[in-house]
């Protein structure tokens, strides 16, 4: 009989629980990795909602720090018994997308079958990471070693909300001396915060209503706050921008009335770096749009993964540049989940992020 694990199983909409299920085998390009510790993502209540379709039965999740247990015969410069995270975002190093240098689209991988939106398989369309095991599939492309003196949760942002985050900086093209806005100030907005002060923006608005959130925004690096409850965001940032607008927008939340928000606060030619994950479908108004001739460019970013990139984020880390220890704010264990969710989801007592230990 097949050793078993306890993981978070998506049910139906509404119900993800925790189930006995069979420790995954590997493959031989694949690594069993020993979760040690992991989080939940909004994604992840997006499939907790029946807002995004996965399968019933599939373990969701898909930020994992952990140890190697297993190597598949095929691996090599990996050790058993190695510390490792990867990145939400597992490509296969060989597909069209990541030969042309867009991993995080690797797409329908022919090998396995899969069905993808971009490279997302944990806790998509293979099992996830909310487990005490997952099967990372092309390890030597998507693992990457973690040194023993930072701790799982300085790194555990990582996988996903920092590598997204920093992504809608990056994509927006942010250059030295710009001004940036940043619509919610969630966990990846913060993030975005965060990158567009170490890619050299001088002006940073984050724009949220939660006290909490907005002085965790000036902790990364934003010069400005807006509550958007107290005031139009719009007309707030072109009063601080004396009516020029701003050079980049992101916009991390997922919703009509802030994508737009973000669009109308740009400057002729100026970037909106979408990150938000949109249940519905967006509309362009017609005037912030400029009739399609203001040489305004809206960008979309999926979550960078692989090892170089984990390797990259795990060395802001190292060098203290960016701090994102404070964004995780409640902890459990594994056994804990149902109730993490719970919380997650709701939004209670000023949760950021959350920490779930096997």
């Amino acid at each position: 009989m097949a050793a078993k694990m306890k993981a978070a199983v998506f049910v139906e909409k509404g119900r993800i629980v925790l189930e006995d299920k069979p420790i995954p085998d590997i493959g031989p390009q694949d690594a069993l990795i020993r979760v040690t510790t992991t989080t939940i993502c909004g994604t992840d209540v997006h499939i907790l909602k029946g807002e995004y379709p996965v399968a019933k039965g599939l373990t969701v999740g898909h930020e994992p720090v952990g140890i190697i247990e297993k190597l598949g015969k095929g691996v090599s410069g990996f050790r058993e018994g190695q510390r490792v995270i990867a990145g939400a975002i597992t490509p296969s190093g060989w597909s069209h997308a990541c030969l042309c240098g867009c991993g995080s689209q690797d797409g329908a991988g022919t090998r396995h079958g899969w069905k993808a939106i971009g490279g997302w398989k944990f806790g998509n369309t293979i099992d996830g990471c909310q487990a005490e095991y997952v099967c990372v599939p092309d390890a030597m492309a998507n693992l990457a070693p973690v040194d023993d003196a930072v701790t799982d949760e300085q790194v555990l942002m990582c996988p996903d909300i920092m590598s997204t985050g920093f992504a809608g900086a990056e994509t927006g093209g942010i250059r030295i001396g710009d001004t940036v806005a940043v619509f919610a100030q969630g966990p990846i907005g913060l993030c975005a915060t965060a990158g567009a002060k170490l890619m050299g923006a001088t002006t940073i608005v984050a724009v949220d209503t939660v006290p909490a959130r907005l002085e965790m925004a000036r902790r990364l690096g934003a010069t400005d706050v807006v509550d958007f409850k107290k005031e139009d965001p719009v007309e707030a940032i072109m009063r601080l921008t004396d009516g020029r607008g701003v050079d980049v927008a992101i916009e991390a939340l997922g919703t009509q009335a802030t994508f737009e928000a973000a669009l109308r606060v740009l400057r002729p030619g100026g970037v909106l770096s979408s990150l938000g994950v949109y249940s519905t479908d967006l509309r362009i108004p017609l005037d912030a749009f400029a009739a399609g001739l203001g040489d305004k460019s809206i960008r979309t970013s999926l979550c960078p993964g692989g090892k170089e990139r984990m390797r990259r984020m795990l060395s802001v880390i190292a060098s203290g540049r960016v701090d994102l220890g404070g964004l995780v704010t409640h902890r459990f264990k594994l056994d804990q989940i149902e109730e993490a969710y719970d919380l997650f989801a709701n939004q209670r007592d000023g949760v950021l992020k959350v920490a779930i230990t096997t």
